[in-house]
């Protein structure tokens, strides 16, 4: 729908209501809204562009030191040949021929950051599309000169220079590496599926928005997705080689940069991306601005006891998320369970791993089991930032206002945010800590790893709870920038997952929660870190609601 301004006369002989003016369409005003969307995201998307260069280019340039001799990296290729191997990394055609650093970028990164550049068109298409209904401020935007299909193609348009950003700058800082088996042609190629895997999930993202009028639940069909594209992908590197073949991430693969260099699996690629975009564009007609085709289904003529409680009304608006982020910690610990009765076998042969694993202390089986945990809490971090931050997205679209309104103060609204964050992350974490246990007891034999895994993951509760309160203390004192609390989990995977392998410095892990806290099963377990983390964690909650006590409520 296109709007006409107040005061501007028609021409003669239009039907009433048509817009004439030059520039007027369906497109009308996309690339004012698309520079805008850059201008908005100023920080946000070189933020993504760099840590998905730096998730290529720090461990293509460790790999070099990893494996310096050619016995070294034809060991990695037979540890790497096993089905959970596959599953976890890529199709074993890289594996078939020399197996170079090149091979090694191609096999084991392109699936792992191939998600993370779903993630990130997911959540920009998202931003830029579904939240602006939701908020209402596309409804303000449409009432000018602008064409029904805008906002989406801005959308898109900032998902697509992104991706395109980071598939150029790959393409063209690889080759300097100066490491075994990357040229220029494989580094195209590497960057290319980069490219067209965000434009992919971009494609994916614009049905999904058109059949929910919440942003959360647009976001989260999306990864849903992109979960579904990892597994189906895994199943069939697997074995069943055609599962692949339905999945984006499959076809990425199978391009095999610097091994095969073949670019019309990329085409293929390309072609699902522009199929689904425009299947959103399609569909965007057939609903009303901040509605969506699946029509919200009316609730219950009188509310339940508990929504009277800011508790019960935070667990209400947050049930699907905890049950999204639990099951996929459940599905998460198996896939690393499964696994864990042949990584001694896996990873034993690498001297580099070997040596790595054997500076954490104990056997190879407890150092993977502890850097396993490391995965699971950070992705309960996750949920609680998320669902910390709940409350400003209700106070962005204005529905905290007629709350506060009432009886109910500022600090128990916010404080009920909190806490499903502080419980559920702790929920979280308890079901990937089962889930990794109870595979684990499968994959070994021995039964007593369920309780044992499980109280291991929970010893990252208070590390999660700290992450919940410095989101909150970010939200209550300066709520614009309470997107930085997405730091925490990402520096903590980085430091924790990545950096006994790649060497980091070991002061880097003080600067994280998660650094702190005792790295069971490997380790003793110690009350006072955890102590201190969870006073840490109140400090900066009751700070957070204090902070919020002191501003205005605005939107944002």
């Amino acid at each position: 729908m296109s709007g006409v301004l107040a005061g501007a006369p028609a021409r003669a002989g239009t039907a009433p209501g048509r817009d004439t003016r030059r520039g007027s369409g369906t497109l009308a005003g996309a690339g004012t809204l698309y520079r805008f969307a850059l201008r908005r995201d100023r920080v946000r998307l070189p933020a993504w562009v760099l840590a998905l260069l730096l998730g290529t280019l720090v461990p293509a340039a460790k790999f070099e030191g990893l494996y310096p001799e050619a016995h070294d990296r034809a060991a990695a290729a037979e540890t790497m040949s096993s089905p959970a191997a596959r599953a976890m990394t890529g199709p074993e055609h890289f594996l078939d021929g020399a197996y170079t650093v090149g091979a090694m970028i191609g096999h084991q990164m392109l699936g792992f950051l191939g998600v993370l550049v779903g993630l990130m068109s997911v959540l920009l298409v998202v931003r830029h599309s579904r939240e602006e209904e939701e908020t209402g401020r596309a409804e303000l935007v449409r009432s000018c000169v602008v064409g029904r299909h805008a906002a989406l193609t801005a959308a898109l348009g900032v998902a697509a220079t992104a991706s395109l950003a980071v598939g150029l700058l790959l393409a063209l800082l690889l080759p300097g590496l100066g490491v075994d088996g990357v040229d220029a042609s494989g580094a195209l190629v590497y960057g290319a599926a980069h490219t067209v895997l965000g434009l992919a999930f971009a494609g994916v993202t614009a049905v999904t928005v058109q059949f929910t009028a919440h942003t959360r639940a647009a976001s989260g069909a999306a990864l849903a997705v992109v979960g579904a594209a990892y597994a189906l992908r895994a199943a069939g590197d697997v074995g069943a080689d055609a599962l692949s073949w339905l999945s984006p991430l499959g076809w990425a693969q199978r391009s095999y940069p610097f091994v095969d260099d073949r670019v019309w699996p990329l085409l293929l690629t390309l072609a699902f991306a522009a199929a689904v975009a425009g299947c959103g564009y399609l569909l965007s007609t057939r609903r009303d601005v901040g509605a969506g085709l699946r029509a919200s289904r009316p609730g219950p003529a009188r509310a339940g006891a508990a929504l009277g409680h800011p508790l019960g009304l935070a667990l209400r608006l947050q049930r699907g998320l905890l049950a999204g982020f639990a099951a996929a910690l459940v599905l998460l610990g198996v896939v690393y369970g499964s696994i864990l009765g042949d990584v001694e076998d896996m990873l034993g042969e690498v001297e580099q791993v070997r040596r790595a694993l054997a500076a954490m202390g104990g056997s190879v089986t407890e150092s993977f089991a502890s850097t396993v945990m490391i995965v699971l809490a950070v992705v309960a971090a996750v949920y609680a930032v998320m669902a910390t931050l709940r409350s400003r997205a209700e106070e962005a679209a204005g529905r905290a206002e007629p709350l506060l309104a009432t009886a109910l103060s500022r600090s128990r609204w916010a404080g009920g945010h909190l806490a499903v964050a502080a419980a559920g992350g702790t929920l979280v974490l308890l079901a990937g800590g089962l889930g990794f246990g109870a595979a684990g007891a499968a994959s070994t034999g021995d039964a007593s790893l369920v309780l044992e895994l499980a109280g291991s993951a929970l010893a990252y509760a208070p590390a999660v709870w700290v992450t919940a309160g410095l989101a909150l203390l970010l939200y209550g004192w300066v709520p614009r920038a309470a997107g930085a609390a997405w730091v925490v989990p990402l520096y903590g995977f980085l430091v924790g997952y990545l950096g006994s392998l790649l060497d980091f410095p070991d002061g880097m892990n003080n600067l994280s929660p998660f650094g702190h806290v005792p790295r069971l099963p490997l380790a003793d377990v110690e009350l006072l870190p955890l102590v201190l983390l969870t006073a840490l964690a109140a400090v900066l909650s009751a700070a957070g609601l204090w902070g919020l006590r002191r501003r205005d409520l605005r939107l944002t």
